[in-house]
């Protein structure tokens, strides 16, 4: 099969979880006005929850701890946005310090997921699934769950934006949450119910990664935050469906350019698509409203 076709596959695994990741931080970021720089370590942190569930108690199938672990992550979010990151939101009007915080909740988690887990790879436990060609393109049956996962959640979240009283509320609370609070939108509860929708969002996304990637160690969240970030600001910055787009364009550029350039260079072709948006169009494809 021809390189170019086999980079066109990984592509759209790497969308799949591109866009699960981007979209769950990007609900956050059109809730809280924030951005969360522990994300990635959100990531990684649900990757284990599932590989504890997998592999170290137990041993459930991959496929089931990935939804506990995911549920037990969305839990953990809500609980360090209580604690941690919804009072220093609250006491300061600009999001500069709340970013500081984030930016050192992050440092705590990684080092807290090395004392734990160790720096060595971890695998999952789960069977060697054979390929299937489709059309032009070959996959495992792995993938083909990942992508279909992406697909099915992108759909959840489309109508639960459009058809529930929930995603209403959000839209509204993205748009101006003192225009939400004063129209009787419990904005408290919105901002709970998003925490735990962005950090379920963000362990699965952590353990399709694990799962696509063949390993897991307390840094693969980190070490793909950038690509996430350069898809959200692609999309647009707080746009859900900009970056759903923006995934699968940075998803698709970043391995199909390893068919032609040296694979370890593909994630600087993310940063090239990062740094021609933000000098050709800042406010990215899809501009969230209010924004230029």
């Amino acid at each position: 099969m021809p390189l170019f076709w086999l980079s066109v596959g990984f592509g759209c695994v790497t969308a799949s979880v591109l866009a699960i990741a981007a979209v769950g931080l990007s609900l956050q970021f059109g809730i809280t006005n924030y951005v969360n720089f522990a994300y990635g370590d959100f990531m990684a942190l649900g990757g284990f929850f599932a590989y504890v569930l997998n592999n170290q108690v137990f041993h459930l199938d991959i496929w089931i701890a990935l939804v506990i672990g995911s549920l037990a992550m969305g839990g953990f979010a809500v609980i360090v946005n209580r604690l941690i990151l919804g009072p220093f939101a609250r006491r300061f009007s600009t999001s500069h310090y709340v970013l500081i915080v984030t930016f050192g909740l992050s440092l705590i988690m990684l080092n807290a997921a090395y004392s734990i887990w160790g720096a060595q790879v971890r695998f999952y436990n789960m069977p060697i699934s054979s390929a299937l060609t489709i059309g032009p393109v070959r996959f495992t049956r792995n993938q083909l769950i990942v992508i279909a996962i992406a697909v099915g959640l992108m759909l959840a979240v489309h109508a639960m934006l459009k058809a529930t009283r929930l995603g209403k509320s959000m839209r509204a609370m993205a748009d101006n949450t003192t225009l939400a609070m004063t129209s009787g939108i419990d904005t408290k509860r919105i901002t709970t119910i998003t925490w735990f929708l962005s950090g379920t969002l963000a362990g699965v996304a952590g353990t399709v990664l694990g799962i696509s990637e063949g390993n897991l160690t307390p840094a693969s969240g980190e070490l793909f935050l950038f690509v996430i970030f350069a898809a959200v600001i692609l999309g647009g910055v707080g746009s859900i469906y900009g970056a759903m787009g923006g995934a699968i364009l940075i998803g698709l550029a970043t391995e199909i350019s390893a068919a032609f350039i040296n694979p370890a260079y593909k994630l600087d072709i993310a940063f090239v698509i990062l740094i021609l948006t933000l000098l050709v169009r800042p406010s990215g494809l899809i501009a969230r409203p209010g924004t230029t």
